[in-house]
């Protein structure tokens, strides 16, 4: 057999190819569905409160830090290369809807995918007829600081090759042991 062997043969047929795309909404488009079963929701504080979130876009002329900081009790901090900006965060009841207001202009955004390291909000309507991004994607500081937007692509798919693998993984050992039964009898 070639180099790589029959066991890497089989390993490498599990392998999840990454979703094309040119944008990062088109990326995201493809890859939030297959992630959301693992998404926590806004109700769940502890996944986004007090966390240093980086901002991610796909705009070669976005060179600014911006850090988000959404704090207890609405309080919304936005860094931008260090100068901070006071805001206002609300969520509505019984939903993953989330209001952010810096007092001159309010937006409306659905939850699209939360856990500690990813929050990714969906700006409500059609942004693309205005020109505008989708989403608004925000990433841990430790995790996605030194990243460009493919790599955090990259890393958000992680989450579905990871735990489809383990899906597979626990199919074939129930095959296998189904198979050793069955043969058994025999």
């Amino acid at each position: 057999m070639e180099d790589g062997g029959f066991i890497d043969q089989i390993t490498r047929s599990f392998e999840l190819e990454m979703p094309k795309g040119r944008t990062m909404d088109e990326y995201l488009d493809e890859i939030l569905p297959l992630i959301r079963p693992w998404s926590e929701d806004l109700y769940e504080r502890d996944f986004f409160l007090d966390t240093r979130w980086l901002e991610m876009r796909d705009d070669e002329h976005f060179n600014d830090t911006i850090l988000h900081i959404f704090r207890d009790k609405g309080e919304y901090m936005v860094v931008r290369d260090g100068d901070i900006d006071q805001s206002r965060w609300n969520t509505l009841p019984n939903s993953n809807t989330l209001m952010l207001d810096n007092g001159k202009r309010s937006e409306f955004f659905d939850l699209a995918f939360l856990n500690r390291d990813f929050l990714v909000l969906r700006k409500h309507g059609d942004q693309r007829k205005k020109g505008m991004r989708k989403y608004f994607v925000l990433g841990r500081e430790q995790v996605v600081s030194r990243l460009e937007w493919r790599d955090m692509m990259e890393l958000m798919f992680n989450l579905y090759r990871g735990n489809s693998k383990l899906i597979v993984y626990v199919a074939a050992f129930v095959i296998i042991v189904a198979a050793i039964i069955i043969f058994s009898f025999f």
